[in-house]
């Protein structure tokens, strides 16, 4: 029988109700951490150095959202190993996707910021993840509403694998196999883009 004098159970001993929708805690691993992601982009900017002979006409392009930060740093290793100035654009590929039927619900439009013209550039676009191709598909077509350039490489700080398109990536900070029900995100402080960044695995339940 239970005491009358026990008092009710306090708020802090009750189980925590988790929000739905979000990974349990060993749902999800950290791949790469900010330092990682630091190391991974100094390797790739060398990379870039030595395969492009025509470096004053590179130009960086990220793919928002997790292309931007990556992108600005790239561009900063870029300076301090070279002291090149690189302009760093931005580019919306969602009017340019072949799947957005397929999608329901049109998804939100992001910002572009293209400095200049691509004309007789190297583009080099930076995304965070490369998936199925279809996104950095979607911003070559993009980049010819800006120009003709003369050369696009693409930078993926990760590689999952699970192409759909023969789309290539030129230089990849890591690859990481995944089965189709996992989730890769780049994410930064409080949830923002803001470093110090991180790359985590999320499963998303279900059969893998």
């Amino acid at each position: 029988m239970p005491n009358p004098h026990t008092p009710p159970s306090s708020p802090t001993e009750r189980p925590t109700a988790q929000r739905p929708g979000a990974p349990r805690s060993g749902d999800e691993r950290v791949v790469l951490d900010d330092t990682a992601i630091r190391r991974a982009l100094v390797r790739i900017a060398h990379e870039v150095l030595e395969r492009n002979e025509g470096q004053d006409r590179l130009y960086l392009v990220a793919i928002p959202n997790g292309g931007v930060p990556l992108a600005r740093q790239l561009a900063e290793n870029l300076r301090s190993i070279s002291g090149l100035e690189l302009p760093v654009g931005i580019l919306d590929t969602t009017l340019y996707r072949d799947d957005l039927t397929l999608r329901g619900e049109r998804p939100p439009l992001r910002r572009t910021e293209m400095p200049s013209a691509v004309d007789g550039r190297i583009v080099i676009l930076v995304d965070d993840v490369a998936n199925t191709g279809r996104t950095i598909r979607a911003a070559m077509d993009a980049l010819m509403d800006f120009g003709r350039p003369s050369g696009v490489q693409v930078v993926a700080l990760v590689d999952r694998g699970h192409r759909e398109l023969p789309i290539r990536i030129d230089y990849v900070g890591k690859n990481i196999p995944t089965h189709a029900r996992e989730l890769v995100i780049l994410r930064g402080r409080n949830g923002s883009l803001e470093p110090p960044l991180e790359v985590v695995v999320v499963s998303k339940g279900g059969d893998a």
